[in-house]
């Protein structure tokens, strides 16, 4: 083990709480010079730092929930982005109580926020540039022994090299090798990745690297991301996980739907004025239709019809179904800016209000692509569980040009580990990757994709 490796929680938690002090002191200042002696009873000592006490935890709460304490692991344009959007939430969520301790008209100036704002970015930049080296010094990239179907080695070797900075292949080795030479294998090695490896095996070298406390990537079967979901049972003295099969409870699909139906109105009251410019910039483009409507598949298998933006010419499927690739000849020039900053799905909060989808839950798909996807994965059927989603976890953590199988992994993650808070989690994270380019990359040509 790295020497400081066993510090690493250590070190993020330390350049966080910082960058959170920091940021926390000049909002202290706006706040004592700006905000209190507007009041019309002013806070003494109590009041002041229930507000200071207050901007700091949310900061930390946002931050955190954003990723942006994940030094070492997010690459430094990722951190800025993290803790930008965490930064700015607080600014929002703090001026709302700002409203609300001065209790009267007219609101209290709104410029200090944004100033606020401006000086925290430039704080985030330059906490980064310095510690984005050092970080890089104290842990250098992993020697990593890969282990795997070598017809698969190609796509995950492809995902690696994105992460130079955490994983450097030192081999790669066929799952067919025997067993003694994995073991043999992996003693010159930081780490070992497990893909594609045959059960039996796979669970073997598990407890080998557990005994001697190697570090060990494995790559998870859909067995055990059921198993993840399961309830542990003791009524025994023998252990028991209980798996209930049924996607969500009565009760959880109960406040799903309140908090779809309340969230979705009051997103529709906000997203108004834009839906109506985009509606009008499809239009003035080419006086096609403005919305495109799809027949997709939701839970139990029940088929609708999803609302979209129209984003590509009007005929666009005229020769047949087929997904977006990149620099698609078929998509508009408002529809590449529509698709970029994600407007063209705002139509779907009709859909979540109608009932056909969920605002979190596994994108739906077409019928066809269903049946194709399951002949290669029969398991891609358990996306239907649960009602398909605006968002979802596969969306999150996934790309658009993510395989089937890796899409059916990371959507079962979901449904397995489901909670109300999990949802809210992930539309706050929705908010990150509409600044990201990858998720909305097209597919190459010849790869399979959901």
């Amino acid at each position: 083990m790295d020497k400081f490796d066993q510090y690493k929680r250590l070190i993020r938690l330390g350049i966080a709480g910082v960058e959170i002090l920091i940021e926390t002191l000049f909002f202290a200042f706006v706040w004592l010079s700006l905000y209190n002696g507007q009041m019309r009873n002013p806070y003494e000592n109590k009041g002041n730092l229930m507000m200071i006490g207050f901007y700091m935890l949310y900061l930390v709460v946002f931050i955190y929930m954003y990723g942006g304490m994940k030094y070492a692991y997010y690459k430094k344009g990722q951190l800025i982005l993290s803790q930008t959007l965490g930064t700015l939430i607080a600014n929002a969520v703090i001026y709302l109580q700002i409203i609300m301790v001065f209790g009267m008209f007219p609101f209290p100036i709104v410029w200090p926020i944004f100033a606020l704002l401006g000086v925290e970015f430039l704080v985030i930049l330059v906490v980064n540039q310095i510690t984005d080296q050092v970080v890089k010094r104290i842990f250098p990239p992993r020697k990593l022994l890969l282990v795997c179907d070598l017809e698969l080695k190609d796509n995950l070797i492809r995902k690696l090299s994105g992460r130079k900075d955490l994983y450097e292949i030192s081999k790669c080795v066929s799952a067919k090798e025997p067993l003694y030479k994995l073991q043999m294998e992996v003693q010159s090695c930081d780490a070992m990745m497990l893909y594609g490896l045959e059960e039996q095996k796979r669970n073997i070298l598990l407890k080998y690297c557990y005994e001697r406390s190697i570090r060990i990537y494995v790559a998870p079967e859909i067995t055990d991301i059921l198993l993840r979901g399961a309830d542990k049972v003791h009524s025994f003295d023998t252990p028991f996980l209980l798996l209930r099969n049924y996607g969500l409870s009565f009760e959880q699909r109960i406040v799903k739907r309140l908090m779809d139906i309340s969230l979705s109105g009051i997103l529709l009251l906000i997203g108004a004025p834009f839906m109506v410019l985009t509606a009008l910039a499809i239009k003035l483009e080419d006086k096609g239709p403005v919305l495109f409507r799809q027949e997709r598949v939701t839970a139990n298998g029940r088929k609708f019809f999803i609302y979209k933006f129209r984003s590509m010419i009007v005929d666009a499927e005229k020769h047949g179904a087929q997904f977006s690739s990149k620099n698609d000849s078929r998509i508009t020039k408002v529809g590449k800016f529509i698709r970029a900053t994600r407007l063209d799905e705002l139509p779907q909060l009709l859909n979540i209000i109608k009932g056909d989808m969920s605002i979190v839950g596994p994108r739906p798909e077409r019928q066809q692509y269903i049946e194709e996807f399951c002949k290669e994965t029969p398991e891609f059927i358990y996306r239907l569980k649960v009602k398909a989603g605006l968002t979802g976890y596969a969306q999150i953590y996934g790309k658009y040009n993510t395989t089937p199988l890796d899409k059916l992994k990371l959507d079962l993650m979901y449904i397995e580990t489901y909670s109300i808070l999990s949802d809210i989690r992930l539309i706050f994270l929705t908010l990150k990757i509409m600044f990201t380019k990858e998720s909305t990359e097209g597919v190459e040509d010849g790869q399979n994709h959901a």
